[in-house]
This record gives structure tokens, C-alpha cells and sequence, in this order.
């Protein structure tokens, strides 16, 4: 909080004075909040230009590509953290001592399983359903099956939630993925670490054991580190939204789900492959390329460059390390079309134009090639994105909950007909 303030004139009236708010790190921000007393409201489509709430989560500078997480580089809690020593973070706002970390790991086990009712809701989907689809409506189910603390203004309640839903999602996503795949569901290992139980429970089988690689369960752990949070995304907005009209936190956590399934947010990685199969092979390359610098071609490269980040996304530093273990230990590096995805990125990061402008590999790119890589489905891309953010998402609405709020209420510009008298149908012209 500073004293500074902006000064807003309209037509000649007498001028008022608004507060310029001044944070840890970013823009200053003009509170506007009495503007609608005044009689007047901003107009701002997308919100790109509005920060809608106070939070001492996550702090994004897209131009210097940097991304905290309590004050944390994400670099560092890639390298050196663990998945769910982050979630404690996000959650607590500190890292956990010795202590701490382990009996929230034990407490995460012990939630891993879910209700049996919940199986049979699954297995009621048709076999071809889409797993965004299954997650969205098991997710918001979850407030009928664990009734038992849904009070918001109950701290243990708000507590025993978020356990549960960090818990319970991975296997939630695995049961859709086996139900997508007509196979039997697996149930959680609790002696294996939260990635390695993710594993198990995507591609166990009742007559074979899943065979964990220590790479791609690390690489598997630091995508749910990179997705954990990312500040006031669409997703995570439409959380916060739902959550201020009080709801239970599991329909706040299946709204952000279902606006995370749109293409235009976690979608990416999953256009970074179709991309690839359009592609097809690494002599039209060249021909991509150019159509890619053609602005009059619909054709864009998926995965290179990023709203936020104006320069290098920095979790995709980490995740094309992660990139390179996993298809060196799963033996893909002459794979056809993760051939072409290194050439791609290769000439990305050498070529003038897209390094001009900035249009680096981010972490959708990496993401995508080791999602594919371990043989999940494309359908399946934007649940395991889902299961990274479930913390994020519960961490931001136990923010909102646990400080003064009010509901969301966007205004408009209105510009629809003024006032008309209604004509009875035998009169209409």
C-alpha cells in the first residue's frame, strides 16, 4: 500500500482520486473499486488489465520469464522438490521441515483411495467417453460422497478437502483412463512415491505389474511441479469465481476443470501433437516453416512462444531436460515423430524469425512429446495437466475463503435495444 494516487477526470467534472496499490513485485495497481459509486464502471474484455483479487500464491513476470511459487523460482522446486513437498508449499505458504513433509505425505496415502459408488459412476459412462468429461462429473460428484466436510467456514473441513481432493484426483484420472480404454481399474499402491502410484494405477494391470523407470517417474513428477499453479489463469479464475458464491470446494475444483478443457488453455499440449501428425515428417519441415512466417496462412506452430512469457518459459528449460531422459530411456530418440520435434525445436531456437519474436519451445511442447511418449492418449493430455493444478486451484480458493471477499460481479457495457413496448403477436410487423 502506497500513498500515490491516479487522478480520473470526465468531461470537465471534478476529479477523482483513486489509490495506487503497490505489491511485493509487478505493476501497481489503481483501485477502482469505488468507481461504480461514481456512476461509472472499466471496460477491460479478457480482464487483461484487471487484477481481481489480492494473493501471495504464485507471482508471474512474463518479460523476464519468471515464475514463483511462494517466493520460490520454479526452477529450483523442479530441480530440488518433490510434487507434493510443493503442494505443502502452495497449501502452508513454507516449505515443510523433515516432519511436516512426511506426515503429509502419509496423510496424501491414506486419502488415495476413493468410494466404491465411485467406480460404478465411472463404469456408467459410455466405453467412448471423453476423460475430460468423466472427470468434470465424477470431480463434482466427489461433494455427494464426502459430505462429511463441506462446511467453507470450518478450517479442519477446508483442510481435509484439499487432502483429499490431491489425493483422490490421480486416481480419478487413472480410473478414466482405464475405463477410456475398456481395461480393469487399478488400485493405489500406497508404498510407491505420488508419481510412481500415478504410473501404476495409468498401466497396471491386474495380470502385470507396471514396471516404473526411474526417469519417467521423476519427468512425470516435475510436469505435475510445472502445471502445480500458474497465478490467475482462466481456470483458476473461474475457481475463485465459483468459490465466492460459497460453493463446496469440489464443484469449485470440477468448474475449473471444465474451464480448463478448452483448447485455448490446456489444450496446448495436445495441439502440440496434432501439429506434429500434420507435419507427418522432417522433409516438410521446411515447407511448415514457411507457412508458419506467411501471415496470411491459417497455419501457426503449437507450442512455441506464450501469452504470459514474452521471453523463454522457464519451465520449459526443465521440461526439455526431463524430455531428453525420457526418450533416451525408453530407447525413442530415432522415433519418427519425435525426430521431427527436435529438428522443429532445434531451428525454432536457431532461426531469426521466431527467435526475433521470441518464439521459444514452452513447456506445452516438452509436455506433449513426453506424454505421447509413455503411450498416454491425447484425450488424456489435459486430465494429467488437471491433476498437477488440482493443488493450485484448492490453494487459490482456500486464499479467497480465508479472507475478506465478496461474490464476483463482473459488470458490462451494454449495448443492446432500449427500452421497447411489447406488440401483441396479431399486430407485430
Amino acid at each position: 500500500m502506497t500513498n500515490r494516487k491516479a487522478t480520473l477526470t470526465v468531461d470537465g467534472e471534478s476529479p477523482i482520486e483513486l489509490p495506487i496499490l503497490k505489491g511485493t513485485r509487478g505493476q501497481d495497481v489503481i483501485d477502482i473499486s469505488s468507481l461504480g459509486s461514481q456512476g461509472y464502471f472499466t471496460y477491460d474484455p479478457g480482464f487483461s488489465a484487471t487484477a481481481a483479487c489480492q494473493s501471495d500464491i504464485t507471482y508471474i513476470d512474463g518479460a523476464k520469464g519468471v515464475l514463483l511459487h511462494r517466493g520460490y523460482p520454479i526452477e529450483q522446486l523442479a530441480e530440488k522438490s518433490d510434487y507434493l513437498e510443493t503442494c505443502y508449499l502452495l497449501l502452508e505458504g513454507q516449505l515443510p521441515n523433515a516432519q511436516q513433509k512426511t506426515e503429509f505425505e502419509t496423510t496424501i496415502k491414506y486419502h488415495t483411495m476413493v468410494n466404491r459408488s465411485i467406480e460404478q459412476f465411472i463404469s456408467g459412462f459410455r466405453h467412448d467417453a471423453h476423460p475430460m468429461a468423466m472427470m468434470c462429473g465424477v470431480v463434482g460428484a466427489m461433494s455427494s460422497f464426502y459430505h462429511d466436510s463441506l462446511d467453507i467456514t470450518n478450517q479442519q473441513h477446508r483442510t481435509i478437502s484439499a487432502h483429499r481432493l490431491i489425493a483422490k484426483i490421480p486416481t480419478i484420472a487413472a480410473m478414466c483412463h482405464k475405463h477410456f480404454n475398456g481395461q480393469p481399474y487399478m488400485y493405489p499402491d500406497n508404498s510407491l512415491s505420488y508419481s510412481e502410484n500415478f504410473l501404476h494405477m495409468m498401466f497396471g494391470t491386474p495380470c502385470e505389474r507396471y514396471k516404473i523407470k526411474p526417469a519417467v517417474a521423476k519427468a512425470v513428477d516435475r510436469l505435475f511441479i510445472l502445471h502445480a499453479d500458474h497465478e490467475q489463469n482462466a481456470s483458476t479464475s473461474t475457481v475463485r469465481l465459483a468459490g465466492s458464491s460459497g460453493a463446496n470446494p469440489f464443484s469449485c475444483i470440477a468448474a475449473g476443470i471444465a474451464a480448463l478443457w478448452g483448447p485455448a488453455h490446456g489444450g496446448a499440449n495436445e495441439a502440440v501433437l496434432v501439429m506434429l501428425n500434420e507435419i507427418g515428417h522432417e522433409d516438410n519441415i521446411a515447407e511448415y516453416i514457411a507457412k508458419a512466417k506467411d501471415k496470411n496462412d491459417p497455419f501457426r506452430l503449437m507450442g512455441f512462444g506464450h501469452r504470459v512469457y514474452k521471453n523463454y518459459d522457464p519451465r520449459a528449460t526443465v521440461m526439455r531436460e526431463s524430455c531428453n531422459e525420457v526418450l533416451e530411456v525408453l530407447g525413442l530418440e530415432n522415433d519418427p515423430l519425435f525426430r521431427l520435434a527436435k529438428k522443429l525445436e532445434k531451428i525454432a531456437l536457431e532461426d531469426e524469425y521466431f527467435v526475433s519474436r521470441k518464439l521459444y519451445p514452452n513447456v506445452d511442447f516438452y509436455s506433449g512429446i513426453i506424454l505421447k511418449a509413455l503411450g498416454i492418449p491425447v484425450e488424456m493430455f489435459t486430465v494429467i495437466f488437471a491433476v498437477g493444478r488440482t493443488v493450485g486451484w484448492i490453494s487459490q480458493w482456500n486464499e479467497m475463503i480465508t479472507n475478506p471477499y465478496r461474490i464476483g460481479r463482473p459488470r458490462q457495457l451494454y449495448t443492446g435495444a432500449d427500452t421497447r413496448d411489447y406488440v401483441p403477436v396479431d399486430k407485430r410487423q
